[in-house]
């Protein structure tokens, strides 16, 4: 039996799973935590995947390995190779007006997305460079390479020092804004637009490609970021919409061609196999629900018993989820608010309620404008660790009118890099299939009421923030 392993450095952890490269089944596996912050130095995360990978009985006897890591993250080295300054992670919303800047700078949203296929935003690499280029000039001067965190990672397993050895793949690329998923190569303008200079930008390989070799002489995969893994983990087809409820929110749906939304909710970018994945992002989820927990003196099931017990709509009282700010609608400076707050709603299965349709609502909205891009929308597939949670489950499928499938819990972006590594191992035009076990349908009656109710808050709050 030949065993793969597959990586997931997420903004929260190292994780690390083995599996068997035929079947996809779980043999073993490890997790170490990262330091909290917007703001991480890459060294952490090489120390944390040491931690995981002894946890996880060791890597000797895999085959081949792949990374998934967390999408757009800013690593600068120095022609050293040297990390020149810590990480600017996705969620770090200080290049907000960076953003606003170089939209202005080429011309309009639509000139970025005949050029990328996505309008920058904070969480985008591009943005983060031109705050580096703006507030720190000495560090945006010494940068001699630019990579994501996935791409420093695979750099570090191979034991490499030369900054030309550094490779990615299209589906991270896609998420820096100086990539087209379109023609498949860089735009140097638009990185020197952010920078201020050109840069080594890590080699794009191809999706089944052999990136590099382990000191050990195990292949090493192009890896990918957390989204386009995930996909690949839980074998995402066209026309599947895949839900994701962790640190962040997401929505995002395999499509056979490029898609590009000049509103900028939507970023067009490619996936691990060769095809596209159009995806909305938001800043609150699963936190939504740790804060509704803190806030009812309750743990997540109980948070999850309140909102059940509470009818649809929880008599009007709505949560606008703005708790960290928010990507989708690009509101960085934003706030979270209660409306509709009444004698009667005053309790807390109301409150819980409105926490839940909440979060789930900003993701509705995120479904919407990527199913309003043509692209088709036939299964949902909700993971993260918030679809544990029964009311999670049932008012998700309320909310959006479908049934919601959500597979065994499990770490879906590491099973995805494994997969990808397994991909390698074969050498096949298409990845091996892994089935899916254990997967749970939800079908409720819709609540289309809910979403009219909290469009209306939404759209109010808009024209206050």
């Amino acid at each position: 039996m030949a065993l793969v392993a597959g990586i997931d450095s997420s903004t929260q952890s190292s994780k690390v799973v083995v599996c068997d490269a035929d079947t996809g089944e779980l043999v073993r596996s490890g997790s170490a935590p990262h330091p909290e912050g917007t703001e991480v130095h890459p060294d952490a995360w090489w120390d944390a995947l040491q931690q995981a990978i002894a946890a996880a009985g060791g890597l000797d006897d895999v085959a081949a390995i792949a990374v998934g890591g967390q999408q757009h993250g800013m690593v600068c080295l120095d022609e050293h190779g040297a990390v020149v300054r810590p990480a600017l992670l996705w969620n770090d919303t200080r290049s907000a007006q960076a953003a606003l800047d170089l939209i202005d700078e080429l011309g309009g949203p639509q000139a970025w997305i005949d050029a990328v296929g996505l309008v920058p935003v904070a969480s985008f690499t591009v943005t983060k460079l031109r705050w580096l280029r703006d507030h720190e000039p000495e560090n945006a001067a010494r940068v001699a390479a630019v990579c994501l965190p996935h791409d420093w990672l695979t750099w570090k397993l191979s034991g490499a020092e030369s900054l030309d050895t550094l490779v990615t793949d299209r589906g991270d690329a896609s998420g820096t804004g100086y990539w087209s998923p379109t023609t498949g190569e860089y735009r140097r303008d638009l990185l020197e637009l952010g920078l201020g200079h050109d840069a080594v930008l890590p080699r794009v390989v191809a999706p089944a490609e052999v990136a590099a070799h382990t000191p050990a002489g195990q292949p090493l995969g192009p890896g990918t970021g957390d989204n386009a893994a995930a996909a690949l983990g839980l074998g995402a087809v066209t026309g599947d919409v895949i839900i994701s409820i962790g640190t962040s929110g997401v929505a995002c749906a395999v499509a056979d061609e490029p898609v590009g939304d000049v509103s900028g909710a939507v970023a067009g970018f490619a996936d691990a196999t060769g095809r596209f994945l159009p995806l909305v992002a938001t800043m609150n989820a699963a936190r939504v629900l740790d804060a509704a927990a803190r806030l009812l003196g309750t743990d997540h099931a109980g948070l999850s018993e309140l909102a059940l017990s509470a009818p649809a709509g929880a008599g009007g009282l709505v949560l606008v989820p703005y708790l960290e700010g928010e990507r989708t609608p690009n509101k960085p400076d934003a706030t979270g608010a209660v409306h509709g707050l009444r004698l009667e709603t005053a309790n807390p299965a109301y409150l819980a309620r409105a926490f839940v349709e909440g979060m789930i609502c900003g993701l509705a909205d995120g479904l919407d404008a990527v199913r309003a891009l043509g692209t088709p929308v036939e299964r949902v597939v909700m993971v993260g660790g918030a679809a544990r949670s029964e009311a999670v489950r049932e008012i998700a499928s309320a909310v959006l009118g479908l049934p919601v499938s959500v597979p065994q819990p499990g770490e879906y972006v590491a099973r995805g890099a494994a997969r990808q590594a397994a991909w390698v191992l074969a050498g096949t035009a298409e990845p091996p299939a892994w089935p899916l076990a254990d997967v749970v349908r939800t079908e409720v009656a819709a609540t289309p009421f809910v979403r009219e109710r909290y469009a209306d808050v939404r759209d109010l709050t808009a024209n206050k923030v």
